[in-house]
């Protein structure tokens, strides 16, 4: 996968990468919303990295993609996770020092109707938790419709969370959840 947007390019995940990731996940948001991960050291960030382009090979587990700055500058990920039979969630993450520039919104953007075509689905979810107002904003701006929110199990505890719904248009159950 390569996907080019104005300021963005999110492509696939190569071992070189890893200090990158690591020095990307130890920024305090992330450590907040998603403890899971953040890695310590150089040497975790390549293992996942490693099992990450497993994953994207196999198509099987979470199809994580690096999302880099036009000069290859490393800045966050997209990824859809599965959470049920044939069931996706949205994730991603711009390191500190890269955020509040809009560059989650045009990651999510671009990667949605690339990672839904190549899942077979037109819907996704996403769940952040509650007090993530930057997240679910981005969401928001991405076309996710609020779901629900309350108390709801988030990483194996229970929280306050939002859960949102993305419908690719013009399908019949968008149509649907229009009216």
């Amino acid at each position: 996968m390569r996907i080019e947007t104005e300021r963005l390019v999110i492509t696939e995940f190569d071992i070189s990468m890893a200090e990158s990731v690591h020095r990307g996940s130890l920024d305090e948001d992330n450590r907040r919303f998603v403890p899971d991960e953040v890695f310590e050291t150089v040497e975790e960030a390549a293992e996942t990295v490693g099992y990450l382009i497993g994953c994207r090979k196999s198509g099987q587990g979470p199809q994580v993609c690096p999302v880099l700055l036009r000069d290859g500058t490393y800045v966050g990920y997209v990824q859809a996770v599965p959470i049920g039979e044939g069931e996706w969630e949205i994730g991603y993450h711009i390191a500190g020092g890269y955020t509040g520039r809009g560059y989650a919104t045009e990651a999510v953007r671009a990667f949605l109707p690339a990672m839904l075509d190549a899942l077979g689905t037109d819907r996704m979810t996403g769940i952040c938790l509650a007090d993530n107002l930057a997240s679910a904003r981005v969401m928001e701006k991405c076309g996710f419709v609020r779901q629900f929110e309350g108390q709801g199990n988030y990483q194996g505890s229970e929280r306050r969370i939002c859960r949102f719904l993305y419908v690719r248009r013009g399908t019949a159950e968008q149509t649907e959840n229009a009216r």
